[in-house]
């Protein structure tokens, strides 16, 4: 027995060594695989539910940054299966608030996110009615305007109250030119404000209006008349 024992016994000595390394290989780089995790960041869009109708919010942060913690050798995570959610089903009246941002991800494990927060503004949107108003450029004084519609006459801007009572004209502005003729064209209209500056965060209705102008020569150098 003991010579069967001894016979070859540095390659039954290798053959073991061998098995439980073997062994020990497979069952520790199993039970890794199983454990390991690591962490994916992802830039996803931050977004409004529970708006109610005639209402419009306004925030600076569009983007939320979120980690999360996904198998080592599972697909990477895709920034569609993740939200950022600010939600206002409860908040019906318009102010200045700050909402927590929610994360919808089902089946993952959040490790951070920023911002946690957002500061918006919600404001009721209302309108006017503006008739519209037209200007003309590159003119030298050859011509004047012998007459000019505009159809339709009237326009209705749509906006927040605060911008709304920025807008002091709704205008048109059509090339004069140097030669007699006439201009048929449909013309975008904009709302500015006592400046001629275009006001932000409005919307003119319709947007496009149609301008007809005849141009006749100036029979002396006085100018442009309306």
């Amino acid at each position: 027995m003991l010579q069967a024992i001894k016979r070859n016994f540095g390659l039954k000595v290798l053959a073991l060594a061998l098995a439980v390394t073997a062994w020990a290989y497979f069952h520790f780089s199993a039970a890794a695989s199983i454990t390991a995790h690591f962490d994916q960041q992802l830039s996803v869009p931050v977004v409004i539910t529970g708006l109610r109708p005639g209402l419009v919010a306004s925030y600076d942060e569009h983007t939320a940054i979120v980690t999360v913690e996904v198998p080592r050798n599972g697909p990477p995570i895709k920034p569609d299966q993740i939200q950022a959610v600010l939600d206002l089903n409860d908040k019906p009246d318009p102010g200045i608030m700050n909402l927590p941002v929610k994360i919808v991800a089902p089946d993952l494990v959040i490790k951070s996110l920023s911002p946690a927060s957002v500061t918006l503004s919600v404001d009721r949107l209302e309108t006017r009615t503006v008739p519209v108003s037209i200007s003309y450029a590159d003119g030298n004084g050859s011509l004047v305007v012998e007459s000019s519609t505009v159809n339709p006459s009237v326009t209705t801007v749509r906006g927040i109250a605060n911008d709304l009572a920025k807008v002091d004209v709704v205008k048109i502005e059509i090339p004069l030119g140097t030669k007699p003729g006439s201009f048929d064209a449909m013309v975008r209209p904009i709302a500015a404000d006592a400046h001629g500056n275009e006001v932000a965060n409005t919307q003119v209705s319709p947007n496009l209006v149609r301008v007809r102008a005849r141009f006749a020569p100036s029979t002396n150098s006085a100018g442009v008349k309306s």
